[in-house]
């Protein structure tokens, strides 16, 4: 059988099994997405996972993320830049400094 072309796969299908806000981190395995609306549970929807997304930056975190740096996200959402534990996010886009908020990521699967 032939591969058949579906969609340029910017974003993918998700049906949660719980109400879901926009801009919710999803992990599926190895497969990360953020929510772009409010999902419902058990209603088909979509994650992005392509794209350029601000994160929250964890308010302990002193360190200094850079462009291009890979960095992870662990299961509650926090992004790190530790491997252990955590899934591939993408790489840092703008350097965050320990005092900056957010975190600004290219998606990368």
């Amino acid at each position: 059988m032939q591969a058949q072309y579906i969609h340029d796969g910017k974003q993918v299908d998700f049906t949660p099994d719980v109400d879901v806000p926009v801009g919710s981190l999803v992990i599926q395995g190895d497969l990360v997405g953020v929510t772009k609306r409010d999902l419902k549970a058990d209603t088909l929807g979509s994650i992005a996972v392509e794209g350029v997304f601000d994160f929250p930056k964890d308010p302990a975190d002193a360190e200094t993320y850079t462009a291009g740096q890979k960095v992870y996200a662990t299961d509650d959402g926090i992004v790190t830049e530790v491997p252990d534990g955590s899934v591939f996010l993408g790489k840092v886009v703008d350097d965050a400094e320990p005092t900056d908020n957010v975190i600004r990521v290219r998606l990368s699967q």
